[in-house]
């Protein structure tokens, strides 16, 4: 008996231990919560909570002629918290019936499964309670706004655990065209206007109180609440032509992949100004495909023949020669301090003027007329290239610009050969757009330019900043010499290396051709690789444009001189400018001295133009092919007129959609597979996409209506 008494009090104390020590658990977890709740609850926020910034939306850059080239563009990442108790109440009654219809709405507007596959997958994550089942990710605007009025979803955020995390990317509507100049805002390694002008395009970041959930998503604390709102950046005009840009790089392309080239750069600018209208660089990535790697128009190499201008222009300035004086080509093979000038073509002349030197492009004359009359007196020749600014950079607005190399007396590369070499375009690095700067210098009658790519800043479409042009030397060389160059460099397109090019031309060249062997790195000057040049302006008899084209070729390429390869995409962005901008400047708009309700400018459906001119009794009159849908309607006063608007080519090709109202821009836009976004009322008087470009479904197209 005493055994088992024993026992027994012992079992009891064990259980009396047992309520005891649950007793204390469960004071504690009362003490806890009640007691310390707040405090623990606190700690569990701090760990949790943090304070992020809120990016500040970029500014956009905008070209001369309204349309977007770099801007920012909202993206979503989509996910939902199974968690969340509404989906679990009842049964899971309001899952259960919204997942049939919601399924069927994500595979019509994604169309990558099937809609039992996406039912499959949220059902397995329903069951499984994922706090961060990832749906979808980098949606665009249109998508979210369609996905929160989707079932389920549109019940908000809290009955149907919908989460949007929302981040700016940066958009080049234009892609690669034009990209080395107006650039990419990366976070690291901004290049072109994006880095030139950061400091105005960059806002200020807000701040913002956010929670973490599980698998790293933030959701803020409480919205608009515990928030620092961001401030936008800037916008910048840039002075580029969407236009100009692409008939630039289209032709430095064509020429390109035709020749097999290594890299080349093409520069239109506005004569008058300065203004840069395009510059078009394009690098040899891989096999048959170029793209816009680097920035040639900054960086220095060998101008060949263009240079010559240079050379020619001291000389003329100085009294040193007229454009008459005498000089001897020696057949095209000269020797001077032990080595051998030679020109790149026989052309057999021993005796010839100064302009037919120029005109003929002979390395001969104009290394003679250097070395005769700046031998003795170097430092003449070297005021000249300080007098043409080519021992400073051209201040145009690009980070990143090299400077000249300019060999010198007293440097260890200087030698007997270094001047004669120098005066056709050897021995010598000129970045293109100092070469644009001296050709656009002799185009505006001896006034030098800056070269520049901003108009003006914006804050919320009001201009704060104007930039206008910068004159850097009203006067560089005399009327005289000025008028002597400008007919030399006509003299080339009429009689000498570019004639063919320009024989039949309706509007008058002036302009010269380069041709330069240069080096291949370690191999020297043996791989025979030109760079073949081409710099000018036109009309010559009143100049608009001034262009420079630089192409370097491949190994032992053929053709490769400057009248065969960089000649032609002069000529081609010449033509392409004149028949739109000069030829065709009377056929302009309306005088503006009618009443604007007399005015119009539209793109209808001509079913609808024909009617409602038949039932408002106005003449109607239609010049548009008998298939066409559309027509565009332009001019003053009561008379009708319906003309071609476009060619639809293709499925791939953009139309013209100005003029339009929204409606029908929409209707055809969508028909293509666009994605479009608009802003504005009334019709389209902007397109990020121009007519003719090649398109493909599912791209974005940007719209501004007036």
């Amino acid at each position: 008996m005493d055994v088992k008494r024993d026992i027994l009090w012992r079992v009891y104390l064990s259980y009396i231990l047992m309520v005891v020590v649950c007793l204390f658990i469960l004071g504690k977890a009362f003490y806890i919560q009640q007691v310390q709740g707040s405090y623990w609850r606190g700690l569990s926020d701090s760990l949790h909570q943090r304070i992020i910034e809120i990016p500040a939306d970029r500014g956009t850059i905008y070209s001369e002629d309204g349309q977007m080239l770099s801007t920012n563009v909202p993206q979503f990442d989509i996910y939902i918290d199974f968690r969340v108790e509404p989906l679990h109440e009842k049964g899971g009654k309001t899952f259960r019936e919204n997942i049939d219809s919601l399924s069927i709405a994500l595979a019509d507007l994604f169309k990558d499964q099937s809609s039992s596959s996406y039912k499959d997958a949220l059902t397995k994550a329903y069951e499984a309670k994922e706090p961060n089942y990832e749906l979808k990710k980098k949606i665009n605007y249109k998508q979210y706004l369609q996905m929160a009025k989707f079932p389920l979803f549109r019940l908000g955020r809290y009955k149907s655990g919908f989460i949007a995390q929302e981040k700016n990317i940066r958009l080049n509507p234009y892609q690669n065209m034009g990209y080395r100049t107006i650039g990419l805002a990366r976070d690291q390694h901004k290049v072109g206007l994006e880095l030139s002008y950061d400091t105005v395009l960059n806002g200020r970041n807000g701040k913002q109180l956010v929670r973490a959930i599980a698998g790293g998503v933030t959701v803020p604390v409480q919205e608009g609440e515990f928030e620092i709102e961001p401030e936008t950046g800037k916008d910048i005009v840039s002075t580029l032509d969407v236009y100009i840009q692409e008939v630039t790089t289209n032709a430095l392309m064509k020429m390109m992949i035709g020749n097999e080239a290594q890299y080349g750069v093409a520069m239109v600018m506005e004569v008058k100004t300065g203004k840069i209208k395009a510059i078009a660089n394009l690098g040899k990535i891989r096999d048959g495909f170029y793209a816009e790697d680097l920035n040639y128009a900054i960086t220095p190499s060998e101008p060949g023949s263009t240079f010559k201008l240079v050379t020619l222009m001291q000389a003329l300035e100085d009294g040193k020669v007229t454009l008459n004086s005498p000089v001897n080509l020696e057949g095209g093979a000269w020797k001077v301090a032990g080595q051998t000038v030679w020109d790149s073509e026989k052309h057999g002349k021993h005796q010839a003027t100064v302009l037919e030197a120029f005109e003929e492009s002979s390395n001969v004359g104009m290394a003679k007329i250097a070395m005769q009359h700046y031998s003795n007196n170097i430092t003449a020749y070297y005021k000249h290239l300080t007098r043409l600014r080519l021992d400073s950079l051209s201040g145009i607005d690009l980070v990143g610009e090299r400077r000249a190399q300019i060999t010198k007396p007293g440097d260890k590369l200087y030698g007997p050969t270094t001047l004669p070499w120098m005066a056709f375009g050897y021995n010598i690095g000129i970045v293109p757009v100092q070469t644009l700067m001296i050709y656009n210098m002799v185009a505006n009658n001896g006034k030098m330019m800056r070269p520049y790519l901003v108009n003006k800043i914006q804050e919320e479409g009001r201009v704060i900043k104007t930039i206008s042009p910068k004159v850097y030397n009203p006067q560089v060389y005399s009327p005289a010499t000025i008028k002597a160059a400008q007919a030399a460099l006509e003299g080339v397109c009429i009689n000498g290396t570019a004639k063919t090019l320009f024989k039949n031309s309706p509007y008058k060249v002036a302009g010269k051709t380069g041709t330069a062997l240069v080096a291949n790195g370690n191999k020297g000057y043996k791989d025979k690789i030109y760079q073949s040049s081409f710099a000018g302006y036109f009309p010559a008899d009143n100049p608009q444009y001034t262009i420079v084209v630089n192409i370097k070729n491949k190994p032992h390429a053929y053709p490769f001189y400057g009248a065969s390869v960089a000649g032609p995409v002069f000529k081609e962005i010449a033509d392409r400018l004149y028949v739109t901008y000069i030829q065709n400047k009377m056929d302009q708009a309306p005088s503006f001295n009618l009443k604007d309700s007399q005015l119009f400018n539209y793109t209808v459906s001509k079913t609808s133009l024909s009617a409602i001119a038949k039932q408002l009794a106005l003449p109607y009159q239609d010049s548009t092919p008998s298939n066409a849908q559309w027509a565009k309607v332009q001019g003053a006063g009561r008379t009708v007129s319906a003309r071609q608007q476009m060619q639809m080519v293709s499925d791939s090709t953009m139309p013209d959609i100005s003029g339009m109202k929204l409606k029908d821009a929409l209707w055809l836009c969508e028909k293509k597979g666009l994605i479009v976004k608009c802003s504005g009322k009334g019709k389209v008087v902007r397109q990020s996409i121009l007519q003719g470009q090649y398109i493909q479904r599912g791209q974005q197209i940007l719209i501004e209506l007036n």
